[in-house]
């Protein structure tokens, strides 16, 4: 029987077909999701690894829906985007420098009037609400991955919640210990005009598609997990703090009014009473208004107000908790909590901002450079895609500490040629702190003339040259 990857590499080539790419275009049918699932499962259904919540809810509820949270994801997303991606070697375990190569222009433009900065926003957006971000390529001719080489060559995301990650192994055991992507299904919705080419599903090689996904899901072996989910409470005690302060207001600037009436009043009686005190009294256009009751009415302030329930201090705790989820200082996105008292200092921004950039950007930035290297064809073995971040403005020292900086590698480098290293050596082990680069590169002379000793010979006069040493 022949293997799962067997399986999906073989429908995949026969997709690339030019009868079958041209059915795509609409000049003959296309394959059917049927015939898919016979191509790929045959007798046995292996295991599927799909985003494990709604990705349209946590969209509406919590990143429309909660200003706490789209501040964060806003704070990630200005700084991730800002980034440039090169080519560096590894040579000797060590990274060369930066250099660029034709290919990484269509990553500059993955699509016409796009830049990087919008590949990477949609894939910090998908990553933030569905743990998992896609993109291949595309052409005008209706194809799609490596197939993809026509007029019109882009780079195109694929919706999350509709991609499916299919697993498959030797042994056709999803569990074993072998098991392993071997194809991405795009399932898009119905388009709702019956058999619409829309609404056909699409195969894809791993090797095809970009799989962005810096939280790794504990739950599963191959998608990612939003940092949304752990903190679903805290989002939703926030919306209801929110919704707890609107009604405040709402209803007259007071947590709590209890009209006690007279006993004799009827039930009719009662209900217009309340209808015209809620009309008059209610809202915040009616708050502080002079109240005027008939006899037998009593009004009764009960509860506490926001000062007194602390309102600023609940909720604060929660932004703190919704703003370490998603790795970002909550001086750096702005939240009430981290712009009180010392905070607002230069060297605790600073402070905030290297956190940030040390242990949440480099980490995305090197996630997101491993999963686009794979789109692209590589310049040689020992290169590797990289972020560059020499014009990022966030993770840019200040310009006095870099001015430091540059100084004492200056003098580390005059010293070290001082001592009769070599001064390409020298700059290589200021570079990758590898003093390995030293070895076997010293000159043999030494500070402070550099020039070589004198032997005993050089220090004899030369017998025959001179007034006393020629000839008579």
């Amino acid at each position: 029987m022949a293997s799962m990857l067997d399986r999906v590499t073989a429908r995949h080539r026969a997709m690339t077909r030019s009868g079958e790419a041209k059915g795509w275009s609409g000049e003959a049918p296309f394959w059917r999701l049927d015939s898919l699932r016979h191509a790929l499962i045959g007798a046995s259904t292996p295991d599927r690894e799909r985003i494990e919540h709604e990705f349209a809810g946590y969209v509406e509820g919590a990143g429309k829906g909660n200003g706490v949270v789209f501040a964060c994801c806003y704070a990630r997303l200005r700084v991730f985007v800002d980034v440039q991606f090169g080519w560096r070697d590894r040579v000797e375990g060590q990274l060369g420098p930066f250099y660029d190569s034709p290919e990484l222009a269509r990553l500059r433009r993955p699509w016409p009037t796009g830049t990087l900065s919008n590949l990477l926003a949609w894939m910090e957006v998908d990553a933030t609400y569905a743990g998992n971000g896609y993109v291949t390529w595309c052409d005008d001719e209706g194809r799609f991955g490596r197939a993809a080489r026509g007029p019109g060559l882009r780079l195109t995301r694929l919706r999350p919640d509709w991609v499916t990650l299919v697993i498959g192994s030797h042994s056709e055991d999803p569990y074993a210990i072998d098991a392993r992507v071997v194809g991405l299904l795009y399932e898009p919705p119905t388009s709702g005009l019956g058999a619409s080419l829309r609404s056909q599903p699409v195969l894809l090689l791993p090797g095809e598609v970009c799989h962005y996904n810096p939280i790794p899901d504990p739950a599963a072996r191959f998608r990612g997990m939003s940092w949304l989910t752990p903190v679903l409470r805290e989002i939703g005690a926030d919306l209801a703090a929110t919704e707890h302060k609107s009604k405040f207001f709402e209803n007259g600037a007071a947590l709590q009014t209890v009209v006690s009436l007279d006993k004799e009043m009827t039930s009719e009686q009662v209900r217009e009473f309340a209808q015209v005190f809620k009309e008059q009294h209610e809202g915040t256009r009616n708050a502080y208004k002079t109240m005027f009751l008939g006899g037998g009415a009593d009004v009764t302030m009960r509860g506490a107000d926001l000062k007194q329930v602390d309102f600023k201090q609940v909720q604060g705790g929660g932004e703190t908790r919704i703003a370490a989820a998603a790795g970002v200082h909550p001086v750096v996105v702005g939240l009430s909590e981290g712009l009180s008292g010392s905070s607002l200092n230069a060297g605790n921004y600073s402070a905030a901002r290297r956190n940030v950039g040390d242990g949440t950007l480099r980490h995305l930035w090197g996630e997101a450079a491993a999963s686009l290297e794979g789109l692209f064809t590589l310049p040689n073995a020992a290169a590797e895609l990289r972020p560059d971040t020499r014009e990022t403005a966030f993770v840019r020292e200040d310009t006095e500490k870099l001015a430091e900086i540059q100084f004492r590698r200056a003098q580390a480098m005059r010293t070290l040629v001082d001592a009769g290293f070599d001064p390409d050596a020298a700059v290589a082990y200021i570079q990758t702190d590898d003093m390995s680069r030293l070895t076997g590169r010293h000159s043999g002379l030494y500070s402070v003339q550099l020039q070589p000793a004198l032997t005993e010979a050089d220090r004899q006069p030369d017998s025959g040259s001179g007034p006393e040493g020629g000839q008579g």
